[in-house]
């Protein structure tokens, strides 16, 4: 069996995203699906509440409370899943909730997958790991990773763990963004900061140990 890597992102409020942008609130957007560009624009398709009326959209298939949506956008804007694709690494999954981005996809060793951390982070702020898999060859022992929590600052340590308490990884999540930083009395912002700065170090942590 291959080995490689399944990557879960999670990247708050990416610039130019009308899918994320459309997800603010309750109105959370999947079955996102884009095609390539027709000249100078790219047409994208998503999935939402019947009664959305996300802006700038188009509904072309409703289905009871669910409806698709369709809409154009420049095929030069540099998107986030667009991004993820140029290392060659097709989007399996797409959602948006709350203006936040969730997305999946497969990378065959880590040095892949900081490049692409890397180049998502020149794009878009918030950028996290939500989780990340191996596949390892067929009887391998599987490698065990240690985290140093001591690497955290005690914020960073706080936002991870009260972030956790409200159930904000959970599927479905238990609290969104704004919910979060209420709880520690802080901007949203300065709650994607802090989060991405964590998660940032957890991340390096587990692919040095994954080298």
């Amino acid at each position: 069996m291959a080995s490689g890597l399944r990557a879960e992102l999670r990247v708050t409020d990416p610039p130019s995203c009308q899918v994320a942008a459309a997800s603010e609130g309750d109105d959370a957007a999947n079955g996102v699906t884009w095609g390539g560009a027709a000249g100078a624009t790219v047409t994208e398709e998503l999935t939402m509440a019947a009664d959305a009326d996300p802006e700038g959209m188009t509904p072309v298939f409703s289905d009871g409370d669910r409806s698709v949506y369709r809409f154009e956008r420049p095929a030069e804007q540099s998107c986030v899943c667009e991004v993820i694709e140029r290392f060659g690494s097709p989007i399996r999954d797409v959602r948006a909730e709350d203006g936040t981005l969730l997305l999946s996809f497969y990378a065959s060793d880590v040095a892949t997958l900081r490049e692409v951390v890397d180049a998502l982070r020149e794009t878009a702020d918030g950028v996290s790991l939500e989780r990340l898999t191996r596949s390892d060859e067929a009887g391998a022992d599987g490698d065990l990773v240690l985290v140093d929590r001591a690497a955290l600052t005690d914020r960073q340590h706080e936002v991870l763990a009260t972030a956790h308490e409200l159930g904000y990884f959970e599927r479905p999540r238990g609290a969104n963004a704004t919910e979060v930083a209420a709880e520690l009395e802080i901007s949203r912002s300065t709650f994607a900061e802090h989060l991405a700065s964590a998660q940032s170090k957890l991340l390096d942590a587990v692919l040095d140990g994954e080298a």
